[in-house]
């Protein structure tokens, strides 16, 4: 049986869309787009492309042949994911030619081995080469908070693990993939719920949606695995829900010969699949949560990054917490006999998901911090009472309300109890101490360039008596959770600056 297409994803000039326009149409509904013209000048478009349109594999041997690259056997299945090998860049290109030549002779490999579709996957090219420049972010995706403080800090520290050797393995969400026709990336919804955007050098994709309002019909009756291929055979009695995901009931087809429950039929409609044929020189916005499965029709070379801000921060916290829920599930047997149980899970969880929730809280004061800062400066340099500000001052103040707003929500968490707090914080961390660090000012210069590329001149009155209550309430909502230790801090740090008596 088919998948049920329910719709395509909308196609929209770029250059044509003002970035106020991107985040209402889009991240602000968290909708999917597919984005043109806004690839022009790029290097990669003329570096890695042959010119009849096809991956230039010598460019890659010759220039990056030495690189360690993650490759996915798209035949082999580990787990709930495609079989990874490390190879090298110049073995896979090697792989991938003589691939070539047994399809161009009569379709006939000679053995097994090169028959293997193998596609590359995550190489984080960027951190790799940091001198040469294959491409510029798009403007509507530079509001990038992960990759803007993993240029700078790491997300998890591990006393244990060797840094300098896993550098470049963990230190950003920027990825080139590279693959010849039909190798393909199996359903899956993106790491920490954040967004992507993937870029097409050259070749075609087919990528399938399901929003993240029908997402339950994809798990498995215990909700702990979703299927791993829509198009594979996938078992009635384990995944009882994907008979719905992928062809509605019959009492849905009959509402839809109805007239007055056409509004029905337009909600159901919308949680059916999408379908999108991405060509090259295309770029693809996929929203938080969306679950999606990817075919390369060609063979074909993409850009990729992961990314959040604070328009899908709430997204990171809530994984963050049912990731935490499952792993104390898992050992809560232990729970008794443990003298550190809180930090067992906080270490499983990071070792899980990628950072605990200690990470997520220092990430996300570092980024409150240099948001309040950049604020701050923004408004110094402006003398009128009533100041003609930039989007730029309102974007600020939008990212500090939406880090107030996941904050709250922490509260409630059992792990941030008067008990349990210290073994989740380090009660040793030193905000004044950060805010006088080269890192922080790394930071705020990042976010600063970053916020110059999305400005658009704009009037709003009286920035001061709009921030004033949301800084004030979002750091004592921190106070309640971090204590008096963390306030003072955090005090120290805005006296330094002379924000918060320009905000009384």
């Amino acid at each position: 049986m088919g998948l049920k297409i329910g719709g395509n994803i909308e196609r929209v000039n770029g250059k044509e869309l003002s970035y106020g326009d991107f985040v209402n149409r889009y991240l602000k509904k968290n909708e999917p787009v597919l984005l043109t013209g806004l690839m022009e000048g790029w290097r990669s478009c003329r570096d890695w492309v042959t010119h009849d349109g096809l991956p230039n594999l010598h460019f890659f041997s010759t220039h990056f042949g030495k690189s360690k690259v993650q490759v996915a056997d798209c035949g082999t299945r580990e787990f709930t994911d495609q079989k990874r090998v490390e190879m090298s860049v110049s073995e896979f290109v090697s792989h991938w030619m003589e691939l070539s030549s047994g399809e161009h002779s009569n379709g006939f490999c000679c053995n097994v081995k090169e028959q293997r579709l193998l596609y590359l996957k995550d190489w984080h090219f960027v951190k790799e080469y940091p001198d040469y420049v294959a491409y510029t972010t798009p403007p509507f995706f530079t509001d990038d908070w992960l990759n803007l403080y993993l240029d700078s800090h790491h997300m998890h520290y591990d006393p244990q693990s060797n840094f300098e050797e896993s550098e470049i393995n963990c230190s950003d969400y920027r990825f080139v993939y590279m693959g010849a026709k039909g190798t393909w990336t199996p359903l899956h919804a993106d790491v920490f719920r954040s967004y992507s955007w993937s870029a097409n050098v050259c070749g075609r994709k087919r990528w399938h949606f399901l929003s993240p309002s029908q997402s339950n019909l994809i798990f498995d009756r215990n909700l702990k695995n979703s299927v791993y291929d829509i198009f594979g055979d996938v078992p009635e009695k384990q995944f009882p829900g994907f008979k719905e995901a992928i062809n509605p009931s019959s009492l849905m087809r009959f509402f839809v010969s109805i007239f007055f429950l056409l509004m029905l039929v337009a909600h159901c409609v919308q949680t059916i699949w999408l379908e999108c044929t991405q060509e090259r020189n295309e770029i693809i916005f996929v929203p938080s949560g969306w679950y999606h499965q990817v075919l390369n029709m060609e063979d074909t070379i993409s850009i990729n990054h992961n990314w959040f801000n604070g328009y899908n921060l709430s997204w990171v916290w809530n994984l963050l917490v049912k990731d935490y829920n499952e792993a104390r599930g898992y050992i809560d047997d232990i729970r008794d006999i443990s003298d550190d149980f809180e930090g067992l899970c906080q270490r499983n969880l990071a070792a899980n998901t990628g950072m605990n929730f200690f990470d997520f809280f220092t990430f996300i004061t570092r980024m409150f911090l240099s948001n309040l800062t950049q604020l701050y400066h923004h408004i110094k340099k402006l003398e009128c009472p009533v100041p003609l500000s930039s989007t730029r001052g309102r974007h600020h103040i939008d990212n500090l309300i939406s880090i107030h707003k996941v904050v709250l929500d922490m509260k409630s968490v059992e792990a941030f109890s008067k008990d349990d707090s210290g073994k989740v914080l380090n009660p040793n961390y030193n905000i004044k101490e950060f805010s006088e660090s080269p890192e922080f000012a790394e930071l705020c210069g990042a976010i600063d360039r970053a916020y110059t590329l999305t400005d658009e001149q704009c009037l709003f009155s009286r920035i001061c008596e709009c921030v004033n209550p949301i800084c004030e309430s979002g750091l004592y909502a921190m106070f309640e959770i971090f204590g008096d230790e963390m306030c003072s801090s955090i005090y120290l740090f805005l006296q330094g600056c002379s924000i918060k008596k320009n905000f009384d």
